[in-house]
């Protein structure tokens, strides 16, 4: 009796919490879902509002947004970075984090120590401003979209903790062999760590292609501008669809025109993102046992 009792207040907890999940769920992609069919929706059915499944579908605002060259140049400045930007903060971070955590380097505590102490002590956004802009000469460059995220002390310590759980042996192995420290490092350690190099890529190649705050910073010239920059200037001023550069006669309304323009920025992220969830998890708790 007592056992069927533990049985059905388990079965309920476990629909309970469920029930919790799926609701949950569903006020999450609702909103998705608005943006989504607004897109697709008709110029006069816009105005009256959005609706779940709309009376008349239209495909004017992709048209008057595909007819521009703004979005093809932004197109190719988002991919350019996050391809160029990822394999340099991924191999960057990777090497510092393996030197880090080797057992015969110095100064490795001293190099830790620095690093944790750049997330305690910010310049602020001023310094930050001058560093880019003024000293490095990097306004209206694509590098100052790329160098600013090229490393992230939060990635550097989840690939460190990584890597102080593989046996030292496999160095001293290597290293009795005759091999140099760059052989060891790409040839066996690399290899090994699979797992953490792919979650760091993805947190690097999100954190390229979702950027927006420095190239509205350092980025005047609109054929430098990202995606999401692109989207910014859409949204934020809803009456210059100029910026777009479609010289069309295509009847579309501001809204229609933001609402596709949100989909085309953030359909690569969310059609990817059931794929490489998993990597998210396994990125949090790499290294969570031992370091």
């Amino acid at each position: 009796m007592r056992m069927g009792q533990r049985d059905a207040s388990q079965w309920l907890v476990s629909v309970a919490a469920y029930l919790y999940i799926g609701g949950f769920a569903l006020l999450c992609l609702i909103p998705f879902w608005l943006v989504y069919i607004g897109s697709f929706t008709a110029e006069h059915q816009i105005v009256r509002g959005f609706r779940m499944f709309p009376t008349e579908f239209s495909l004017d605002s992709y048209r008057f947004l595909f007819k521009g060259n703004q979005v093809y140049r932004s197109g190719l400045v988002s991919i350019f970075i996050t391809l160029v930007g990822t394999t340099g903060a991924v191999l960057m971070t990777s090497m510092f984090s393996y030197v880090v955590s080797h057992q015969k380097v110095k100064y490795r505590n001293v190099l830790s120590f620095y690093i944790y102490l750049t997330m305690l002590f910010t310049p602020g956004l001023v310094g930050y401003y001058l560093l880019i802009s003024n000293w490095l000469d990097l306004r209206d460059s694509l590098l100052a979209l790329i160098l600013p995220l090229l490393f992230t002390p939060f990635n550097a310590f989840l690939m460190t903790s990584y890597f102080r759980t593989l046996p030292f042996e496999l160095n001293e192995a290597a290293t009795m062999d005759g091999a140099h420290e760059l052989y060891i490092f790409f040839r066996i350690i690399w290899p090994v760590s699979m797992p953490i190099i792919a979650t760091i890529t993805l947190f690097y190649a999100l954190s390229y292609w979702n950027d927006w705050f420095n190239a509205l910073m350092f980025i005047d010239n609109p054929e430098n501008h990202p995606l999401q920059m692109m989207l910014r200037r859409v949204v934020s001023n809803a009456q210059n669809l100029d910026y777009l550069n479609a010289n069309v006669n295509i009847p579309v309304t501001a809204s229609g025109v933001q609402l596709s323009t949100v989909c085309v920025t953030i359909g690569p992220i969310i059609f990817l993102y059931p794929f490489l969830q998993r990597y998210f998890v396994k990125g949090l708790t790499i290294g969570a046992v031992k370091g």
